[in-house]
């Protein structure tokens, strides 16, 4: 997960790395934080989003599959994506980075180029909120994927 922003100490930290290590039993799995450009944001956002994406992009590894967290996203349940992330697995994709903008967001062209854009919900969420739900929903598909306890389907 490479994402724009700055660590803090706090309790959804901690529960992000716990994911996270979780996450590790099945995929390699990092988090990678990039501090957000300083100096100018208010007074030229879009130069301060595209420097952050020059950041983003040159975490890519070749090969690997982009996903632009993005509001207007695609939105997927835990099967869904769990199904979507065997797929690539089974296709001997060699990895996937998930994308976090800054406070300013993503720039639209990094978006544009990503081979899929997911929406967590379709409200703004704080990064620290988007990296931990998704270092979930990561865990999850895991869970999912292995026939794991973790996951519990309610049929009504």
């Amino acid at each position: 997960m490479a994402w724009l922003g700055r660590p803090s100490a706090s309790p959804y930290e901690e529960q992000v790395e716990i994911y996270r290590k979780r996450v590790t039993r099945r995929w390699p799995a990092e988090d990678r934080p990039s501090r957000p450009i300083s100096g100018g944001r208010s007074q030229d956002p879009d130069r301060a989003i595209r420097l952050e994406a020059e950041a983003l992009e040159r975490q890519l590894e070749a090969g690997w599959r982009l996903v632009a967290l993005d509001e207007r996203g695609r939105t997927r349940d835990s099967r869904n994506l769990a199904d979507w992330l065997a797929a690539l697995e089974d296709r001997g994709t060699p990895g996937v980075v998930f994308a976090i903008g800054s406070d300013l967001g993503l720039h639209r062209s990094f978006v544009e180029r990503a081979d899929e854009r997911l929406a967590l919900s379709a409200m703004t969420l704080p990064h620290l909120f988007a990296r931990l739900l998704l270092w979930e929903q990561l865990y999850r598909a895991t869970q999912i994927l292995g026939g794991g306890a973790y996951h519990r389907v309610v049929v009504q």
